[in-house]
């Protein structure tokens, strides 16, 4: 199960389709449209295992998706409206630049053809698309972006692993199952402005030690939020017969360091409920938060208008077996979104209002399902029910043969007793009897004697 996991994951996209892209170049409230979801189902598998000497094994799990159409609401070739990442996040590290490149930035981006807001399909803007931007950059700024080529915001993610992830085993110490030791070799990143922010903390994200109780958190490292997360637990459940420890988000997960200061190693920040991950994505205006801004600072949610949060829609859970600390049934959301506002001197973002627009959102989830289920269902919880019942049956059984030989002794010690008592009685009466023959042949005439004796 470890190496390659049983449980279908999948990977359910939304996108936020720019209704009003002209209105916002003019400084109009953006308005959007949800789209989706469109369904991938995700396929994990672990390669390059390696088992370390220090109790630790370390590998390398690849990921590769394949659409869904029959679970989609939508195809891949569905055009969608959203702002241009490239342009956008160019113009923002601009910003403080000379009034000459900037210039220069927006002839190039007119020659090319750039503007604020592009029409992609959904393949494009997952898997990647051509851009001549792109190509410009990598020429005369070739460490500016980790890609080569086409950019999509799940190229990198599409065939290809997630790290080189070493973690315990658990054999020489059990309390230290499946942590993280060190991830790509360190075992803390640089990414942001706190050691406590840059500590490599919990799990890979699979599995977590068994044997949990309702102290127990759930904690992780995600590389693609380049962050460890903590999970707290919320109430007991049941999924298909099954017990589980029920894990979701705090609400100071993604709160800014004013709200909750153990995460001002996080900031720069801005409104509560977002988290600035511009220094691991290439210095983008990029954040990542609850769907919808759920759980976040209301003024984000009403800055655009067709965003709706909701706990039942919008919230990550994960149902974990306590016993075994596998997850049974899980669902994790996310939203990227992207800082936008007008840069005075690139005439491409015309008069943008600053807000910060949703991109898109997604859920990964996976539940167990199938033969795997019933084998789990059968060793950890029908025959756990079976022993527990049958201890008291053969408790009662054992009794019932225990009283077997208890009656049985009393009846025979009954038995012995009355042959006893009768045998007493008896004995008692012969005596009586021959004492009162002596007597009358004592106290009586001879031929009187002799005259009973006859009778």
């Amino acid at each position: 199960m470890w190496k390659e996991i049983p449980v279908p994951f999948y990977l359910s996209v939304y996108f936020f389709d720019v209704i009003n892209p002209r209105d916002i170049l003019q400084g109009q409230r953006p308005q959007v449209r949800e789209r989706g979801p469109y369904v991938y189902r995700e396929f994990r598998h672990k390669s390059n295992i390696t088992f370390n000497d220090n109790d630790t094994v370390s590998f390398l799990e690849y990921r590769s998706f394949q659409f869904q159409p029959d679970k989609s609401r939508g195809l891949e070739s569905d055009n969608i409206v959203m702002p241009n990442i490239l342009v956008l996040s160019a113009a923002m590290m601009m910003e403080n630049g000379p009034m000459s490149l900037k210039l220069i930035m927006t002839l190039a981006f007119s020659t090319l053809g750039e503007r604020a807001f592009m029409n992609r399909t959904v393949s494009e803007i997952m898997w990647g698309y051509e851009d001549p931007l792109i190509h410009l950059i990598n020429k005369y700024f070739p460490n500016m972006f980790p890609f080569k080529g086409k950019f999509g915001l799940f190229a990198e993610l599409n065939n290809s692993d997630s790290g080189l992830f070493t973690v315990f085993t658990g054999v020489k110490n059990f309390s230290r199952i499946h942590l993280v030791d060190k991830w790509n070799g360190v075992s803390k990143v640089n990414f942001w402005h706190s050691d406590q922010c840059n500590m490599i903390n919990g799990t890979s994200g699979q599995m977590w030690a068994p044997f949990m109780t309702p102290e127990s958190s759930l904690e992780f490292y995600s590389p693609e939020a380049c962050r460890s997360m903590k999970l707290i637990y919320k109430e007991q459940g049941v999924f298909e017969g099954i017990p589980t420890f029920r894990f979701v988000a705090p609400n100071t997960l993604f709160a800014n360091g004013s709200v909750y200061p153990p995460n001002e190693g996080f900031c720069p920040c801005r409104e509560s409920g977002i988290q600035n991950v511009s220094t691991c994505r290439f210095n983008a205006p990029l954040f990542l938060s609850h769907p919808h801004f759920y759980n976040a600072d209301p003024v984000l949610a009403e800055a655009v208008s067709g965003l709706h949060p909701n706990p039942e829609e919008h919230s990550l859970f994960l149902d974990v077996h306590p016993v075994t600390g596998i997850p049974m049934n899980c669902s994790v959301k996310l939203q990227l979104s992207l800082y936008i506002k007008s840069v005075k001197g690139i005439g491409q973002t015309g008069k943008i209002e600053p807000v910060i627009l949703p991109l898109m959102w997604f859920g990964e989830s996976g539940a167990m399902e199938g033969e795997t289920l019933q084998t789990f269902y059968t060793q950890l919880v029908l025959m756990p029910k079976v022993l527990h019942y049958a201890q008291y049956v053969l408790l009662a059984l054992g009794c019932v043969l225990l009283l077997i030989p208890i009656v049985y002794q009393i009846r025979s010690q009954e038995k012995c007793y009355l042959f006893w008592s009768s045998s007493k009685k008896g004995s008692k009466d012969k005596e009586a009897i021959q004492a009162y023959s002596e007597s009358l042949m004592t106290s009586a005439p001879k031929g009187t004697v002799l005259q009973e004796a006859r009778l």
